[in-house]
């Protein structure tokens, strides 16, 4: 299984942690699933895990995928700077 940590190296790159991974997994659902749900790829769901910066819409398709409030969005992704 991959792991997706973020690393001191991936925080220089502009890499943003967040908790999307940890809260799918909670939910037993896998990245394609949680794809399909929010209508984008497997590979920008991997990359919004990896802590890439991604446009409000796609937190926003995220959270409701995930079955969460839009309430929510600051115990899921860190506010950024």
């Amino acid at each position: 299984m991959a792991d997706n940590r973020v690393s001191t190296h991936d925080l220089k790159e502009g890499l943003t942690p967040n908790n999307v991974r940890k809260i799918r997994e909670s939910k037993m659902m896998s990245k394609a699933e949680l794809a399909r749900k929010t209508g984008l790829s497997v590979q920008t769901i991997d990359r919004v895990e990896k802590g890439h910066y991604c446009r409000l819409d796609t937190k926003r398709k995220i959270l409701l995928a995930l079955g969460l409030d839009l309430d929510d969005r600051s115990g899921v992704f860190k506010e950024e700077r």
